[in-house]
């Protein structure tokens, strides 16, 4: 939840009230306002509702006469010498320890549930080789009342004892319930070979598992066994005989031999459509399941069950007479699964160990958690992302029906996954990239991968703050998924430019092939990797604080720390001949140009999220050191050229990014010579683009595609006028409106007339460039120049020069240097 500044500082100050009256709280900060009033509160609370019940809960301020409620069960963590951990719900026990993974015991009704030796995640290589795991670290997350997390990491290693995958297991317990949520990521973190620049399966930085099951077994065998299943939502769950299994082969949809699913052989190894269902000598089938299995024996009882389960396929979930079975990347798949270089997955799935009492059907409601959200207009009030405006304030009927149809009718993004079967665990939560399908003309339908460019995350999340709509929520919260586990690059092990970095979108107008998600398949001619062009970490932090989840906070600072370590020329091989910045944090289009361009904005944006995420002041520093370079307040404008949109159109994303930094500044209350500095240069280069920039459109033959998205990128010009507009002096203010304006109004207006205005990449824009306006025409200007900001003389702008290019002179120096030495002994030396 956030809060508006200076609304609160003191979490125990906080109470949260139900039509029932006050309910038990357990509250984290996950970021405080400057002045360290809360600015994001993670709320964790017992929640009861009842379909068709309207529930509301009131967070306020809790008067000193007010009680503060006690829960019915409160948790109990107990951190032992041994480095096990005992955490105690107040209905179950759970013993954890790095020696029996992942529960040494569990106690449940007074009775030991569990057989620890039969229950655990067992790990099958490649070559059908068994692994183990080995439990390196145990540790307590989070502690609470309502909810506490244990985190364990480890290794599995092969039969010839080398490390093949690192594991990271947290595991969430909830007071009054034996209930479990795993949160279970498998990472390679070898690097990638790709060589040539390109990233295909098969590399030989790859790992291969034939089976990764979790399975949790029951103390006692027994005749009397009880074993139901339901294998879809709102199917029944009935008796089933043993044994059972599930398998998820494919999506289920009609495009499940998608090309999409090319495996390193070239092959589909899909075999059928949906899944199968074997109960007893029972064969039944069907096309997506998420399913719950619930087992019984001498009224000890386990259930499991995975949500997405169909969409992350392959899946499988097996019963015998004493234990349950879940299998995440499962045997029964045509072919051993392979996580790339760098690459990791994320499984979620509950297991319940006694009475699950929350539904009538057990861990029913994990199949569609409920989820809490605010009104739009607290997320305005309190400013969750700047300039927000509830989308019942947005009064522009055109750019309405273009949002709304990004969640409702045929071309919604959960619709246009069908297109190219966007699915299965390395797929699912990606969005297709419609766009780049236009020019195809061949049979088969074109694969294109989105990942997260012009950050579709941060979209959705400005979209559901305006809203409050589920859906919006739904595909932020798998699309960050995505870009942790998948479009990011887990590895260390690689050069710095590439060590965690953010893979590309599919290379433009190219099949994806079997690079999947890493932009350059070896079919093609281009060939590169990770840089800072596609950098996006805003959404990720977003989502850190809807969710509190460590995942997306690790990734947005990840992002940051990316920045520092790729301009950083003391991790390159020319540090021997210049201690200089690469400019690997500030290049765009070319390796030579440092002007204003998305290269330095994207790492400009990663490095104000990473400090917002964790205080830490290296990453503002390098974000000011940045802006200094790429741009300066008399700059000559017009010699960059900024005219030829196919090379120079991101200059506009430079100073979105320079606003940016402008409103952080205001928040920090540093009015110092670095903000007149940034503040002189936007105003600058807005006073160019009032005088010189048209429609792109207006001269088609200057664009190589002219198409949607160049209407749509219209929004950025529109926002660059309406940041100046903040920061302009009264008389020059009126201008830079009017531009803004116009560049609106024409995106909107000229998107609402193409047949093509429905495509992924103009329909991101438009979602997360479509709402500052709204909000900057009503509002009073932030920071402009009469504020008490010091006045300098700015000096010159000086080059900047990379540390490759300096290091390349230099030698030729000493390699000429050298060449005339020997010159001159030989010719002494022949002289004499």
């Amino acid at each position: 939840m956030p809060l508006p500044h200076g609304f609160e500082s003191d979490l125990g100050s906080l109470t949260l009230t139900a039509n029932t009256g006050p309910v038990p709280l357990q509250t984290r900060v996950l970021e405080r306002w400057p002045d360290s009033s809360i600015r994001w509160v993670l709320l964790d609370f017992l929640a009861n509702w009842s379909p068709g019940v309207e529930s509301t809960y009131v967070l306020a301020r809790r008067s000193e006469s007010s009680d503060i409620p006690t829960p019915a069960h409160s948790i109990a963590v107990t951190e032992e010498d041994t480095g096990g951990v005992t955490i105690d719900t107040g209905v179950a026990q759970f013993h954890l320890s790095t020696k029996t993974f992942p529960f040494a015991r569990v106690v449940a009704g007074g009775d030991d549930v569990i057989d620890a030796e039969r229950t655990a995640l067992s790990f099958i290589d490649g070559q059908d080789g068994p692994c183990q795991l080995v439990i390196e670290r145990l540790s307590v997350e989070e502690s609470g009342p309502l909810r506490s997390v244990a985190l364990a990491r480890g290794s599995i290693v092969d039969a010839r004892g080398r490390s093949m995958a690192q594991l990271t297991t947290r595991l969430h317990f909830f007071a009054g319930s034996a209930t479990v949520k795993f949160a279970l990521t498998l990472r390679n973190p070898n690097r990638a070979k790709h060589p040539g620049g390109h990233w295909d399966l098969g590399d030989e930085g790859s790992v291969y598992f034939r089976d990764v099951a979790m399975t949790i077994g029951l103390r006692d065998d027994d005749d009397q066994t009880v074993l139901r299943c339901s294998p879809e939502p709102d199917s029944p769950f009935d008796p089933c005989e043993l044994p059972l299994e599930l398998y998820q082969d494919s999506s289920g949809g009609e495009n499940w031999k998608s090309l999409n699913h090319l495996d390193r052989h070239r092959r589909v190894s899909s075999r059928f459509q949906g899944y199968q269902l074997r109960s007893g000598v029972d064969l039944r089938s069907g096309l997506r399941a998420t399913p719950v299995v619930f087992l019984m024996q001498n009224d000890r009882q386990i259930a499991v069950v995975c949500g997405q389960f169909w969409q992350n396929f392959p899946k499988a979930i097996e019963a015998s007479a004493s234990a349950i079975t879940l299998r995440l990347f499962p045997r029964q798949s045509g072919d051993a699964h392979e996580l790339q270089g760098g690459e990791q997955k994320t499984h979620e799935f509950f297991v319940a160990f006694g009475l699950d009492s929350v539904t009538d059907l057990p861990l029913d409601w994990c199949r569609a958690p409920l989820l809490a959200a605010a009104d739009p207009s607290w997320y305005a009030t309190a400013e969750a992302v700047p300039y927000l405006v509830p989308a019942t304030d947005a009064p522009n009927p055109t750019l309405t029906q273009l949002v709304s149809s990004a969640i409702d009718g045929n071309e919604s993004f959960e619709r246009k996954r069908e297109a190219i079967d966007e699915y299965g665990w390395r797929h699912f939560g990606d969005l297709y990239a419609d766009h780049e399908a236009c020019f195809h003309a061949g049979r088969e339908q074109r694969t294109s991968h989105y990942n997260n460019q012009y950050d579709a995350v941060a979209a959705f999340a400005g979209q559901f703050f305006r809203t409050g709509d589920r859906r919006w929520w739904t595909l932020m919260n798998d699309l960050t998924a995505h870009v942790i586990d998948i479009d990011s690059y887990h590895t260390d092990r690689d050069k710095s430019a590439y060590n965690s970095g953010l893979f590309w979108h599919t290379f433009h107008y190219a099949d994806a092939d079997t690079s999947t998600h890493r932009s350059y398949p070896g079919t093609g001619s281009a060939s590169g990797g990770p840089s800072s062009e596609h950098n996006y970490a805003t959404g990720l932090m977003l989502h850190h604080f809807l969710t509190g989840d460590p995942s997306s906070r690790e990734a947005a600072i990840g992002l940051g720390r990316w920045v520092l370590d790729m301009d950083d020329g003391r991790k390159t091989v020319f540090r021997w001949l210049a201690r200089g910045f690469t400019g690997a944090a500030s290049a765009t289009a070319a390796t030579d140009y440092h002007g204003p361009g998305r290269g330095a904005a994207n790492s400009i944006n990663a490095l104000l999220d990473a400090h917002r995420l964790s205080s830490d002041r290296a990453f503002f520093d390098k974000a000011e050191q940045l802006i200094r370079r790429c741009i300066h307040p008399a700059d000559d404008v017009e010699g960059r050229d900024l005219l030829d949109a196919e090379r120079r159109w991101s200059y506009t994303v430079f100073l979105q990014a320079l606003g940016r930094y402008l409103d952080r500044k205001a928040e920090l209350a540093e009015l110092d010579e670095m903000l007149a500095y940034a503040r002189a240069s936007l105003l600058r280069y807005a006073g160019w683009m009032a005088q010189h920039e048209r429609p792109y459109l207006d001269r088609p033959e200057r664009l190589e595609y002219p198409t949607e998205t160049w209407a749509a990128q219209e929004l950025r010009k529109s926002q660059v006028f309406d940041f100046a507009a903040l920061h302009a002096p009264e008389d020059g203010r009126a201008r830079f409106v009017e531009r803004a304006r116009f560049f609106f109004d024409y995106a909107i207006r000229t998107l609402g007339e193409m047949p093509t205005r429905t495509l992924t990449r103009p329909m991101v824009l438009v979602l997360a460039y479509g709402f500052m306006r709204g909000a900057v025409g009503r509002s009073a200007k932030r920071s402009g120049p009469d504020d008490e900001t010091p006045s300098a003389g700015f000096g010159r702008p000086a080059p900047f020069e990379p540390q490759k290019t300096t290091a390349k002179r230099r030698f030729l120096l000493a390699a000429f240097t050298l060449a005339a030495v020997v010159g001159f002994l030989g010719l002494v030396l022949g002289a004499t």
